[in-house]
């Protein structure tokens, strides 16, 4: 990662071995399970975020760990049932669970990894903290289902793609800094002032997710995965509302009926660039990234302020 989070070096360390022990089981085929999920798990980018907003609202303490391994024990559950529905075989360039355990084990294994978040909270009297995330859940399969309604009718409204994304993908990173703001200091306001930093990071997140698609920034080749599957992303809404009527059917039928089609993809993504499409979502992005900044500003300037300014601008500049 080109960014610094030495300062919360040995809490991360204190985080993946707390989070190690949440996902122990007594049944040897899903603790076999739970040994490969640790060991392929992601950037921890969501972690991070619960154990720096905890840093900057007061200080980390044993509630902001559960509230760090709560907010993965969720977003591991949700990636493995995604798979099941996604059919996919892959996840972050290693088999997915769904790949190697099939439908029945994985659903299974989402449910078990819900429950373990659930438990270590009631356990712990942490019933705040659980509300957070429990919303969240709630709202990321609201997102889900709302994209998977549009997406067949193809009703481009950007208003119902930025309530898709919100719901989405900004609720889990927006209650993971509300959960370790709370975690640190129990003050509603700063603990808002978080969800809403994180609800503007995870839009922005999303936004780059959706130009990957694209190819741009040195990112290698489009890839129009989304076009193939389609996904109503913040480029192709824009060209859509922004291009002539007899174009916008065009590309209306190849995303319907052609969307397999390599060289068809790669005409929408041609006419994605040439109508302004990513640029206009590039500059959305920005616009929510210096939203997070902004809300940051109000915090004091110390060093867990900048890691904090440096992840945001991460997630804008990352390259994968």
């Amino acid at each position: 990662m080109n960014f610094s989070a030495h300062i919360i070096a040995e809490e991360l360390k204190i985080f993946e071995s707390r989070f190690k022990d949440s996902v122990k089981s007594n049944v040897p085929l899903l603790d076999r399970i739970m040994k490969y999920v640790v060991k392929t798990k992601g950037k921890q980018l969501r972690p991070m975020f619960v154990l720096l907003s905890a840093r900057m609202a007061g200080g980390i303490n044993e509630s902001t760990y559960r509230a760090a391994s709560l907010v993965e024990l969720l977003h591991t559950a949700t990636l493995v049932h995604d798979d099941v529905v996604d059919e996919s075989m892959e996840r972050r360039g290693v088999f997915s669970v769904y790949a190697l355990w099939k439908a029945k084990v994985s659903i299974l294994v989402g449910d078990y990894l819900l429950a373990k978040g659930l438990l270590l909270s009631l356990d712990n009297d942490d019933f705040h903290i659980l509300q957070i995330l429990s919303r969240a859940v709630k709202e990321m399969s609201e997102g889900e289902l709302l994209q998977l309604e549009k997406s067949r009718s193809l009703n481009l409204d950007e208003a119902i793609y930025f309530r898709i994304i919100t719901h989405k993908t900004a609720s889990l990173l927006a209650s993971a800094c509300a959960a370790g703001a709370y975690s640190a200091c129990k003050d509603p306001v700063v603990t808002e002032k978080m969800r809403l930093f994180g609800e503007k990071v995870g839009i922005a997140f999303q936004i780059k997710d959706d130009l990957f698609d694209y190819g741009k920034e040195d990112v290698g080749k489009p890839t129009g995965n989304d076009i193939k599957e389609k996904k109503l992303t913040l480029p192709l809404i824009y060209t859509l509302n922004n291009v002539d009527r007899k174009l916008r059917k065009e590309l209306i039928y190849i995303i319907k009926n052609q969307n397999k089609d390599k060289d068809k993809i790669d005409y929408v993504i041609s006419q994605v660039e040439a109508s302004g499409g990513i640029g206009y979502a590039t500059e959305k992005m920005n616009t929510y990234r210096n939203n997070a900044l902004e809300i940051l500003n109000e915090f004091p300037a110390d060093e867990v302020r900048e890691t904090l300014i440096n992840l945001v601008n991460f997630t804008t500049d990352r390259k994968k």
